[in-house]
């Protein structure tokens, strides 16, 4: 029986290792010379960067994959846990330093913003009891299948509704519970987790933080990119074949069955298809053919991303692996973002530096900023005019918040924009989540990880159920291969 991927993504690497070891012979076929999707990495002179995802959170998901292959997960990937999860500055000089630990975190809260250790502490149990009643059903399982409604983790969830907080939004539920603008501000954050705004996404993704600071965030040495390198080897030891430089121009339908992927006009074919493509490209180019699910696929875009890598001759001793500089304005960043398609003049920046962890991803007495504006997805802006514009607001305020001018010590710059990220990953607009989460019923409209109609089609990606982000993408490639049979 044969099995085949279209993508190279981490879900679909997932994927392939999951029906390798259910006995299939599994070929991944990728548009790109290259695997991993979104994550993987590139060198601009001397130095080196994670191109795409730079924050490791949930590190039992990828151990497991070679835990089930029957492999010693240290023989081919390690990470160490970080201490402080992220740096944030605001705009007024403040400095927080966010530990990855709950006690840690509330006593900085406390001595930087005088808020109750206490209420702190309270928060992030909330946190971790919102994961604990909502991720085995949204997160593990099919919703699209009626027999995960009947189980034990929907009624527990069911019997706490309130405290899911659905009919709520997160910047609503963390007003309520924080109080301190500049801690709502940061917890109002994690709506970006998922490319959504947290003036319109549902209380229950306040649930998100318990990664960071109940769990802990991860750094895999070597960087974010051999994440992708250790799956990539697995699934080469266990016997999945690649295939790059492979486009796949069609999905072939007889009656309602897969028969194989049409790939330089040729008929290869598969008693199993599945696809690791954006599912709108995959409906309109690789399924012309069969019913087009248009209320899914005209679903709001997530958010996207301008990064600018730097090579910045310089170190900061302030600055960690993971830093926030956040907007004075929050709430006009997202209104832009979202509702008008534009992007403030004061935006929100994260600068990841994995040369704080990785010591080799610059030379010495220099560091590798990998440095992010949320944006629109593309919907025809004019990104020509928009990019310079955005550069330099990020400068003034890098420059002004660190002290020192930013400009004169970029000596290496890389650029990646909403049209490249389309272009290098198929996601439409450049969406880095597929869909957005600003809506109550967002979750249940993503598509499902089996064709209801169709055998032996299945999806997995970011932008199906679950959804975006390194843990959700390994997560969908388990549910899409879950209910296959061994052979």
């Amino acid at each position: 029986m044969h099995a085949v991927i279209i993508g190279s993504g981490i879900a679909g690497i997932s994927a392939a290792i999951r029906l390798k070891v259910k006995g299939y012979e599994v070929s991944v076929y990728e548009a790109n010379s290259y695997p991993g999707g979104k994550l993987t990495e590139i060198n601009v002179g001397d130095y080196r960067f994670d191109a795409g995802p730079s924050l490791f959170t949930m590190p039992h998901l990828v151990d497991e994959l070679f835990v089930l292959a029957g492999k010693n997960p240290t023989d081919y990937f390690t990470y160490i846990q970080k201490k402080i999860a992220c740096n944030y500055f605001y705009d007024d000089g403040t400095t927080l330093k966010g530990y990855a630990e709950p006690n840690a975190f509330s006593e900085e809260v406390e001595r930087v913003l005088g808020v109750s250790k206490i209420k702190v502490l309270d928060y992030l149990k909330g946190c971790g009891e919102r994961f604990s009643l909502t991720g085995p059903l949204f997160l593990e399982k099919s919703l699209h299948d009626i027999r995960t409604f009947f189980s034990v983790d929907v009624l527990k969830a069911v019997m706490q509704l309130r405290k899911l907080h659905i009919f709520q939004t997160m910047h609503s539920v963390n007003a309520k519970a924080l109080k301190h603008p500049k801690l709502i501000q940061l917890f109002d954050r994690y709506a970006t987790y998922n490319g959504s705004s947290p003036y319109l996404a549902p209380g229950i993704l306040t649930m998100i933080p318990h990664l960071e600071f109940n769990i802990g965030t991860f750094f895999p040495v070597g960087g974010m990119h051999s994440i992708t390198g250790a799956l990539v080897k697995l699934a080469m030891d266990i016997g999945v074949h690649f295939q790059f430089n492979q486009a796949v121009q069609e999905v072939e339908i007889l009656g309602n069955k897969t028969k194989g992927i049409k790939v330089n006009g040729q008929l290869i074919h598969a008693d199993l298809v599945v696809s690791n493509m954006d599912i709108v490209p995959t409906y309109k180019e690789l399924l012309p053919k069969v019913k087009q699910p248009q209320e899914i696929l005209s679903q709001e875009r997530s958010s996207s991303a301008l990064i600018f890598y730097w090579g910045i001759k310089a170190r900061f001793k302030e600055l960690d692996l993971h830093n926030i500089f956040f907007t004075e304005d929050y709430q006009q960043e997202f209104d832009l973002l979202f509702n008008k398609g534009e992007v403030t003049d004061d935006p929100t920046v994260y600068v990841n530096i994995s040369a704080k962890e990785n010591p080799s991803d610059a030379p010495d007495g220099s560091e590798n900023w990998f440095v992010m504006v949320n944006v629109p997805s593309d919907q025809g802006q004019d990104w020509e005019a928009i990019i310079p514009k955005v550069k330099a607001n990020v400068l003034r305020k890098l420059s002004r918040l660190l002290k020192m001018e930013i400009e004169a010590l970029i000596e290496e710059e890389d650029l990646l924009t909403p049209k490249l990220i389309q272009q290098r990953t198929s996601s439409l607009g450049g969406a880095l989540y597929g869909t957005s989460s600003n809506a109550r019923n967002a979750a249940f409209l993503r598509h499902a990880n089996t064709h209801s109609k169709i055998k032996g089609l299945h999806f997995c990606g970011g932008s199906v159920h679950p959804g975006g982000g390194i843990p959700l993408c390994l997560l969908s490639g388990k549910i899409a291969t879950d209910k296959i049979k061994s052979i």
